[in-house]
């Protein structure tokens, strides 16, 4: 584990010791913001510990999943994922930015996304992707300072309370 400094918040891959932190700040995200999320708080809460350890559980070539830390206690997360279809390996998603309200400014999202796009280039990914709701105007600026333009939407991607909510899909060339 890096080392840190008191106040210091650090950027770090998931470890298999960060389960149940994983778990709680996860479920956080997706009962305070469920409608930017495609996951639902009330399936994921459900889920046995053995879920949760898999998500851990990390192909390094496949996937990451990257942490904000500050005092030993999390504070921000994001995934990224890359196709190993033969057709489509060249690409990667980034799946489930989430930054506590009280970190929000700070520009840690911009940072968990940097961590992506160096992991991406690192495995020689060229077309990086990622979704965000249309009315997420805090989220969509992230990701346009961060290098992602708009070159779609997804009419109706999530259907929350019986209100649909459509999406952006955002992507860059690395």
């Amino acid at each position: 584990m890096p080392t840190q400094l008191a106040n210091e918040i650090i950027f770090r891959h998931a470890l298999p010791t960060d389960v149940n932190s994983f778990r709680e700040l996860r479920l956080a995200a997706l009962q305070d913001h469920p409608t930017v999320f495609g996951s639902d708080h009330a399936e994921n809460l459900l889920r046995p510990h053995t879920y949760w350890v898999e998500r851990l559980t990390i192909k390094s070539d496949e996937q990451a999943l990257f942490f904000a830390e500050q005092n030993r206690q999390l504070i921000g997360m994001t995934g990224i994922y890359r196709s190993m279809s033969k057709k489509s390996i060249h690409s990667a998603d980034i799946w489930g930015v989430y930054v506590k309200p009280e970190w929000r400014g700070n520009h840690i999202s911009e940072s968990l996304i940097n961590s992506c796009l160096n992991w991406a280039k690192q495995q020689n990914v060229i077309v990086v992707k990622l979704a965000v709701v249309t009315d997420n105007l805090s989220a969509i600026r992230c990701y346009e300072r961060c290098g992602f333009t708009i070159y779609g939407t997804e009419p109706k991607a999530i259907r929350h309370d019986g209100v649909y909510y459509d999406e952006y899909l955002m992507a860059m060339e690395i």
